[in-house]
């Protein structure tokens, strides 16, 4: 199933699934499920309920009221206000390891014995379609980078990798925006991550149960239509069973945390020259099963 957070008539936010076909949403309301927001909705919803929506989604639009074309709707980042930064994975894909060395002109010995993992402050998602902010006037070095992102579904502590599956309660796409300057000037990742619009999420989460355990699927990147990005996710270093069984040892992993997985090769700075962005050019990620996140620059 594919969850959305979306409004209709630009005043009331609304939560919803995605029919078969993907091109109606029904208000989960319609089959009598009313959470306030997509967070408490993944921190309580029972089986029984996922199935109420499972079935729901099989019925046609004309049979579900307030159902809406999703041409219709204004669909919102799937978790506008996240409860937590972000858990972000760094250098995640062993080619954007060595693309990344190669920018900062250090030596890439092969190896990666240990995740590196940074946090990514989110006052705000960027709904898909809407614009990233350029901050030019502290930024000349702005990037992209498509990421899969795993949404936590219970509280996670001491989780051993084999069981890591049963806290996954879905994904969806992060574009884990980037000034490089800042990166690199302040020797770590967090303010050069975390500035206002640095955050475009979506168009939808779509259930651990939709696509098969790992997910392995192609993730990719495109600027004006310009494919950049053209990877698979079996190709993490550091997959989700290890990260969540890692990172739960020492901390509690609350249900509704994003761990966005690492970016593929492909970005801006990994080209010589560097083809950042600039305001005008439009951001595309896409990943396969999930769908399409694409905004502008401004």
């Amino acid at each position: 199933m594919k969850f959305v957070t979306y409004q209709v008539d630009r005043l009331h936010t609304l939560l919803g699934v995605l029919n078969q076909d993907e091109n109606w949403i029904y208000p989960l309301k319609s089959f009598e499920i009313d959470y306030k927001d997509m967070l408490q909705l993944i921190r309580e919803i029972s089986e029984g309920e996922m199935q109420r929506i499972a079935w729901g989604a099989s019925r046609q639009p004309e049979d579900v009221p307030g159902a809406a074309p999703i041409g219709d709707a204004l669909l919102l980042a799937p978790i506008p206000e996240p409860s937590q930064d972000i858990i972000c994975l760094g250098i995640n894909y062993m080619a954007h390891a060595e693309e990344s060395a190669r920018y900062k002109k250090e030596t890439f010995d092969g190896q990666r014995p240990y995740a590196v993992y940074f946090s990514k402050r989110v006052n705000q998602a960027v709904n898909p379609g809407q614009p990233i902010l350029s901050h030019s006037d502290i930024v000349d070095s702005l990037d992209y980078e498509a990421e899969l992102a795993v949404i936590i579904r219970k509280d996670a502590r001491n989780v051993p990798e084999e069981k890591a599956r049963e806290y996954v309660f879905g994904y969806t796409i992060i574009n884990d925006v980037s000034a490089r300057n800042l990166q690199n000037r302040h020797k770590q990742w967090y303010f050069g991550k975390s500035l206002d619009g640095f955050l475009p999420m979506g168009p939808s989460i779509v259930t651990a149960d939709s696509l098969p355990y790992p997910p392995q699927l192609s993730i990719q990147s495109l600027v004006n239509g310009e494919l950049r990005q053209d990877s698979n996710t079996r190709l993490l270093i550091f997959g989700i069973d290890h990260v969540i069984s890692e990172l739960s040892q020492g901390m509690t992993l609350k249900a509704g945390t994003i761990i966005s997985m690492g970016t593929p090769s492909g970005v801006g700075m990994g080209f010589d020259p560097p083809k950042f962005l600039k305001p005008g050019d439009v951001v595309e990620c896409r990943i396969e099963g999930i769908g399409s996140l694409k905004n502008p620059v401004e």
